[in-house]
């Protein structure tokens, strides 16, 4: 699995490098490595993190 996956909890920020045009998005849930995420211009999405990325932000603003 993913060593990320720990961090992508309900709340965390997170991009995708792949899909900048989606934005931020905001982790809904974490299930089994399966990620849904609310980005802000490509709404809810559901990621498999075995074979994308996502790259969580701690800073943003």
């Amino acid at each position: 699995m993913n060593p990320l996956a720990s961090l992508l909890e309900p709340g965390q920020l997170v991009r995708c490098p792949t899909q900048p045009d989606w934005g931020l998005g905001q982790v809904q849930s974490n299930v089994g490595g399966k990620v849904t995420v609310n980005f802000e211009h490509a709404g809810k999405q559901v990621i498999d993190i075995s074979t994308v990325d996502l790259t969580p932000v701690f800073d943003e603003g």
